[in-house]
């Protein structure tokens, strides 16, 4: 078997370097080593969104957002009409802190209930209560199985496989459920001119990075293999990839992006390592990912931005 980094067989230096291939930079695949990179070239983009970020762009824009109710998405939402922007939040429910921004701002905000992603009969409620155009599409809406999933080398392990395909229906088949609804419903596009379509994937889906970021375990020792999780953003990712090809010829760009590390309670099993891998608060991982919203375009259609540094991430 080939080495999996075939570009570079130093296996230190592929995890903890920052890396360039094709004359495109790659995000580094070890995520202490990414951040403390940051530090020691003293990144600000990286360490600090805010110096590069410009918000005007989202003035009078139309954002559909879906999984507003909490943590990014609703950060997204809260960034969004701050900037001038109105909000549509396309989720099965809403929640008090959601109604609460909406509350306070009116007419910037549309909440649209009754739409779970893993059902197609509820397309077509999300697209009738969508009525105009829009500028952007953000597909935010997500599942991350809690308990650490593994086979159990010399040890117990955990498997839920009805979890596991909740989670590709969710991540991959989710995404793609809300963009062919929304597009066949005449939604991708305002004013004569065609939508962004964002996909909020995950460095999870890169298999390359597999071998860095699931090291091989010692017999008996937990191996954080969380196999739902990886499979459902790998398969996001070929879903984004194929949509790109598809949707270029309607010149909508299609973007997916690791949002980064954020608090939030979908990596809370991981707070013990928010610190040392630069995990940041939702308000800031929002501004990381429209700062690349932004930037999207039919050059970078069909990739995966790391929203930290800005860099591609592989396959």
């Amino acid at each position: 078997m080939s080495s999996p980094a075939h570009y570079n067989t130093n296996v230190q230096e592929q995890t903890s370097r920052p890396l360039v291939r094709e004359g495109v930079a790659y995000s580094i695949p070890d995520q202490v080593a990414r951040f403390a990179n940051a530090k020691a070239t003293n990144d600000t983009r990286y360490l600090d969104i805010t110096t590069v970020y410009d918000g005007s762009g989202l003035k009078d824009k139309r954002v559909l957002i879906t999984g507003a109710e909490q943590g990014l998405g609703l950060e997204l939402v809260k960034e969004i009409i701050k900037q001038g922007g109105h909000a549509i939040q396309a989720g099965r429910g809403s929640s008090e802190a959601l109604d609460a921004v909406a509350a306070a701002n009116p007419g910037q905000v549309t909440i649209i209930t009754g739409v779970d992603v893993c059902k197609t009969e509820a397309m077509q409620k999300m697209v009738e209560e969508c009525t105009e155009g829009l500028d952007i599409l953000i597909n935010c809406a997500g599942y991350f199985y809690g308990p650490v999933e593994a086979v159990g080398i010399g040890c117990e392990g955990h498997m839920n496989y009805a979890h596991q395909m909740l989670q590709i229906d969710v991540c991959a088949l989710g995404p793609l459920r809300i963009t062919h609804a929304l597009y066949k419903g005449g939604k991708l596009e305002r004013n004569g001119k065609p939508a962004k379509v964002i996909i909020i994937t995950s460095q999870a889906g890169s298999c390359e990075w597999r071998f860095t970021q699931n090291p091989t375990p010692k017999s008996g020792d937990q191996f954080d293999g969380n196999y739902g999780h990886h499979m459902s953003r790998a398969a996001t990712n070929m879903m984004g990839c194929i949509l790109s090809q598809e949707l270029k010829a309607a010149d909508i760009p299609v973007q997916m992006l690791h949002p980064g590390f954020n608090r939030t309670e979908m990596t809370k099993k991981y707070a013990h390592i928010w610190d040392i891998e630069g995990a940041v608060e939702p308000e800031l991982g929002a501004k990381r990912v429209l700062y690349e919203t932004l930037r999207a375009d039919m050059s970078t259609s069909g990739t995966v931005i790391n929203c930290e540094d800005g860099k591609r991430i592989p396959w």
